[in-house]
């Protein structure tokens, strides 16, 4: 399986400015990784159902990463991250 590119959106960009700095180093160190090498499957993925369908959910410690997947692209785009009090608002 190819490497997937990660693309954040502008909605992520903007959340991501008001993370804790060590929270969004996670993120690049733990999260991106393994999401570039397998982004459908994985202990902390899980493939949104209903209206949330074509949306993946990551989930590291009180917080959910929420992405789509481009195939053709081969691209995971970032859409926004929550935590998981109000993950599903």
């Amino acid at each position: 399986m190819s490497n997937f590119q990660i693309a954040e959106t502008k909605t992520f960009q903007k959340v991501k400015n008001k993370l804790d700095a060590k929270l969004y180093k996670t993120i690049k160190e733990i999260v991106y990784p393994q999401l570039k090498q397998n982004p459908f499957f994985g202990n902390n993925i899980k493939k949104l159902k209903g209206e949330f369908e074509g949306i993946y959910r990551y989930r590291f410690g009180n917080y959910r990463l929420f992405y789509s997947i481009e195939k053709e692209k081969v691209i995971v785009a970032i859409l926004d991250i929550k935590h998981r009090q109000n993950a599903y608002d």
